[in-house]
């Protein structure tokens, strides 16, 4: 599902994966059913609105966009851009690019959900948001893709100013 709010952001770093998968119970229990997000994803596209991308589930700590949440027969799949002009951003960049963070974890309210003995399956959901995490709920949550041209910008750019501050150090 394409989100789009009139303003074009093309600045990030490209990442992409799964954020949930169906089937897989997560570290508390709880189980996604396929089409849960059906209808919240649907509602959020009417009113023009988008999941938020965030750092860690804190809502002061917005790093990006997600151009595209879509449910699968695997999964929840999202794709999109940590913004580089954001510090957080940048900082997430780099713990990417150096394999330091992968995990992908959701932000929702239950909507419709049954007991089961493990915990609880979730049948639909209200999305909020999609985080970066160092440690996701669902073991199998990870960045599976990012661009690897901006890695290496963020490289070349870390070897200059380590470069400048040895530089002004001598």
């Amino acid at each position: 599902m394409q989100f789009g709010t009139g303003i074009s952001v093309t600045d990030g770093s490209e990442i992409s994966g799964y954020a949930s998968l169906f089937g897989k119970p997560d570290q508390g229990g709880d189980i996604v059913s396929q089409g849960a997000y059906e209808s919240c994803l649907s509602r959020l596209a009417t009113e023009g609105r988008q999941v938020k991308m965030l750092w860690q589930h804190d809502p002061a700590r917005p790093i990006g966009v997600w151009d595209e949440v879509r449910e699968d027969a695997k999964g929840l799949w999202v794709k999109g851009r940590i913004l580089s002009d954001v510090a957080q951003g940048r900082e997430a960049i780099a713990l990417i690019a150096a394999g330091a963070i992968d995990g992908l974890s959701i932000g929702y309210r239950t909507k419709q959900a049954a007991k089961t003995p493990q915990g609880r399956q979730l049948q639909e959901v209200d999305l909020w948001e999609v985080s970066l995490v160092t440690f996701p709920m669902l073991a199998e949550a990870r960045v599976a893709a990012k661009a690897d041209e901006h890695a290496q910008e963020l490289q070349v750019l870390a070897a200059a100013f380590r470069d400048l501050r040895q530089a002004i150090q001598a």
